[in-house]
């Protein structure tokens, strides 16, 4: 099944494991042209995506204890149009959680009627999520001004891919999220999203994360 999905529009080929509500473990790639298909993990296909990468992010309860345990979140490459990807994640996390919500655009003055910061130092705080909506050859810079300020996480937005810069990070003893939408992976956890980020509307008794 192909589905619309949030991206960076980095032009890259990525994929996500994850497991099928019927139990069976499938994996979720990021197409080039922006799209979003999920195909059993054991298929041909799937084993030459996973095969073309070697470095694996946190998995799902890993990612979940991430979110579990941050209180504040910075949005590196904010931006204050509508239409990108990095507003709707804004938008949802402002009305959907009770993180701390801090935005980073050099170029913008205010983004959703909250100031914006021209980089991560002169945050108010050291973030506990670095949300990243930059370029690929963009994030070993971020990952730099990260470990300048102490943050201890980089999630790098859905559709980008660095591999370098993630075992770099790591090598600096960072926690990095790579190639996921920091929302859906959110409103997921919630039960309000199926396993491609689609609302379900199915009004669940289950605890939320948050």
């Amino acid at each position: 099944m192909v589905s619309t999905g949030e991206t960076g529009g980095a032009g890259e080929t990525g994929e996500t494991g994850e497991t099928g509500e019927t139990g069976e473990d499938v994996v979720t790639t990021q197409l080039v042209n922006g799209l979003t298909c999920s195909m059993p993990a054991n298929s041909p296909l799937a084993k030459l995506l996973t095969s073309q990468r070697g470095w694996v992010g946190p998995n799902a309860k890993e990612r979940l204890a991430i979110l579990r345990r941050a209180k504040s979140i910075a949005i590196v490459g904010a931006s204050p149009n509508p239409a990108r990807s990095s507003y709707f994640v804004g938008t949802y996390l402002l009305q959907s959680s009770d993180y701390r919500v801090y935005f980073v655009n050099p170029n913008a003055d205010t983004i959703l009627g909250h100031k914006a910061y021209p980089d991560l130092a002169s945050l108010p705080e050291v973030p506990d999520i670095v949300d990243v909506f930059r370029k690929a050859s963009d994030i070993p810079s971020v990952i730099d001004d990260v470990l300048e300020i102490g943050a201890k996480t980089v999630w790098v937005q859905l559709g980008i891919w660095n591999e370098d810069a993630a075992v770099y990070a790591e090598s600096k003893g960072l926690t990095v999220v790579m190639d996921r939408c920091i929302k859906v992976e959110h409103a997921r956890f919630h039960g309000g999203l199926h396993l491609l980020g689609f609302d379900t509307g199915v009004i669940t008794s289950r605890k939320t994360v948050r």
